[in-house]
């Protein structure tokens, strides 16, 4: 208890040698263990200004941020933030500059997967399912604006299909991200790795133009984004899966209503119409939407799928064989 002297101002106000100070809140031991495999990254290209006389080259340098992945030097960052770049420079915590180079970019995640030559680099801690919920706290580590690593903090705001892209479950939170974070961790209050930073909400109106909405901000699921690294790695590029329809939940039941068929597409060619419900793909119940498109998505082009549908009342089964997303056969649609 503290002791009072009788007309003691402020000053005078003592604490016996008993007393104690509750223990500071700090995330000082996450951020130690996470923010060390957070880079920045300067993207180097060279453009040509055409005057009235003679061309004339000009250097160009982006900003952004990225995360080292592994010991042997991949990273990740957004593709944005590389994009047309002729030179990469990555700027590691403990003073050196590497020079990266590109292994390869998923334009639907907007992710790059870039290689260093170095040693004792810091990895950032990962666990296989970050298990994430609206509410958890989370810290955006980046470089905004150049001016040297910094951290903000926020909670996840949303987690799921937010209609920014219809392959990406997009995490929402408010942890401020500025020109500069994009490519930079998103980690929780361990320090672990649960997304890859990514673009701040944007709106137009007629007086300012283009804008960018405080408080919602995005970034790529931890998940999502291994997988896009590991398959780039291994294969060169992203390989996605598609039949070809449109289509939605179904209120009342389990299923998908099928809205659109893109002509010559596999579901096309497998007879399924609009109109169509589909009850179960392979044996498994669909009840989502957005689960539907991720299943189809991560089926291996060439295999051939049974789909359970039902047609004006009957119930029937098709088979349709799935296409390579972006390949002839299967442009113009979203499953």
């Amino acid at each position: 208890m503290p002791n009072l002297r009788t007309g003691a101002g402020f000053a005078d106000f003592v604490f016996s040698a008993d007393s104690t100070l509750p223990p500071r809140q700090s995330h000082y031991a996450a951020i130690s263990r996470s923010a060390p495999a957070v880079v920045n990254i300067y993207s180097v290209s060279i453009e040509t200004d055409t005057g009235l006389f003679r061309s004339r080259p000009r250097e160009r340098t982006s900003l952004g941020s990225g995360v080292i992945m592994t010991e042997s030097g991949y990273l990740l960052t957004c593709n944005h933030v590389v994009a047309n770049a002729d030179s990469i420079f990555v700027a590691v915590q403990d003073g050196r500059i590497l020079e990266a180079q590109i292994v390869g970019t998923d334009q639907l995640t907007d992710l790059a997967v870039l290689k260093v030559n170095a040693e004792d680099l810091h990895v950032i801690p990962q666990t296989d399912e970050p298990d994430l919920h609206v509410g958890d706290l989370v810290m955006a580590i980046g470089n905004p604006f150049d001016l040297g690593q910094t951290i903000t903090h926020g909670i996840v705001s949303r987690a799921g299909r937010n209609g920014l892209s219809n392959y990406v479950d997009f995490i929402q939170t408010d942890a401020v991200l500025n020109q500069g974070n994009s490519g930079g961790a998103l980690v929780d209050s361990n320090g672990t790795l649960v997304g890859i930073t990514n673009a701040n909400f944007q709106v137009r109106d007629s007086r300012s133009g283009v804008r960018n909405v405080d408080g919602i901000n995005f970034a790529v699921p931890y998940e999502l984004a291994k997988r896009v690294m590991d398959e780039i790695i291994q294969k060169g590029k992203v390989i996605r899966g598609q039949l070809g329809f449109i289509g939605s939940e179904v209120r009342d039941r389990p299923g998908i209503e099928v809205t659109a068929v893109a002509s010559t597409s596999p579901a096309d060619q497998a007879g399924l119409r609009a109109g169509d419900v589909i009850v179960a793909i392979d044996g498994i119940r669909l009840e989502s939407a957005s689960k539907t498109l991720d299943m189809i998505a991560e089926t291996e082009p060439g295999k051939t799928l049974e789909l359970e549908i039902s047609r004006n009342g009957n119930s029937m089964k098709i088979k349709a064989t799935v296409a390579e997303l972006g390949q002839p056969g299967g442009n113009g649609s979203t499953r």
